[in-house]
């Protein structure tokens, strides 16, 4: 799947306005890893995702940059070795500590119309986006 990032996010919506797929992992979730690989295999979600979506992978845990976001910044918390992007904590309902992985659609207007803890399954993901593409 094509991916990007929020700061190209905000001038290709200007340009193009469609909906987000927010996808939020770490490299340390297994389910994550095994997640991406099998929705990569589906070229029917793949080529929804590319043609009709903009799609960003984020790692919460690994992300240090600060990133502007619906016109607010947010930036890396360090706890010593590890910490955590206060926009991971910002998108997900569980503040103390997301689940991963973590889905985030919203619509064209950059609303949230669906938020998914826990694994997707391919067939599920495509019929999500295809209710959120009818929108």
């Amino acid at each position: 799947m094509k991916t990007g990032t929020f700061s190209e996010l905000e001038s290709r919506h200007k340009e193009d306005p469609k909906p987000v797929v927010i996808y939020l992992y770490t490299d340390w979730c297994a389910v994550c890893k095994i997640e991406s690989f099998n929705l990569n295999k589906d070229k029917d979600l793949v080529k929804t995702m590319n043609e009709h979506f903009y799609f960003i992978n984020f790692e919460a845990e690994k992300t240090k940059e600060t990133i502007r976001f619906q016109d607010h910044e947010f930036n890396y918390l360090s706890n010593g070795s590890s910490g955590i992007h206060e926009l991971a904590l910002a998108l997900s309902k569980n503040k103390d500590q997301p689940v991963y992985p973590l889905w985030i659609i919203l619509d064209k207007n950059q609303n949230l119309i669906y938020y998914h803890e826990g694994q997707f399954t391919a067939e599920k993901m495509k019929q999500k986006l295809l209710e959120v593409s009818a929108l």
